[in-house]
């Protein structure tokens, strides 16, 4: 698979670059992959899920109201930003759980803080929708 290339790891006194670096238009193909590899692995956490399902039913109630295009482009973009924080702190609890598996105070502390970030965009979020759906 490309994906065990790109991670393989370097022998002691090895000196080559075990990552393979794709340039031009390979790099944005490699990007997307990447990405697209990052989405399928978000997609397997339960929180991400019920943000999809927020975004589709959010974006069906600003339809029902009559939101402008504006309000319907801010509501994407804060919703986006969600999900990148929601990757962020997935990406978080992954190097987490495999730097330190046993239970810790700074890991606990590391996945706290990334759940409040999260948090702290879904009441965002949900500030959003309410003002523009009920004012």
């Amino acid at each position: 698979m490309a994906d065990e290339k790109r991670h393989t790891e370097a022998t002691p006194g090895d000196t080559s670059d075990p990552i393979r670096k794709e340039t031009g238009v390979a790099h944005f193909f490699a990007a997307a992959r990447y990405s697209r590899q990052g989405f399928l692995r978000l997609y397997e956490e339960s929180a991400f899920r019920h943000e999809l399902l927020a975004f589709a039913a959010g974006f069906g109630l600003f339809g029902l109201v009559g939101a402008s295009f504006g309000e319907f482009m801010t509501y994407v973009v804060l919703m986006l930003l969600l999900f990148a924080v929601e990757a962020l702190n997935t990406a978080i609890e992954e190097l987490v759980d495999r730097v330190s598996p046993e239970i810790s105070t700074v890991g606990r502390n590391a996945k706290d803080l990334g759940s409040f970030a999260v948090f702290c965009l879904i009441l965002v979020n949900a500030g959003f929708v309410g003002y523009t759906v009920f004012f």
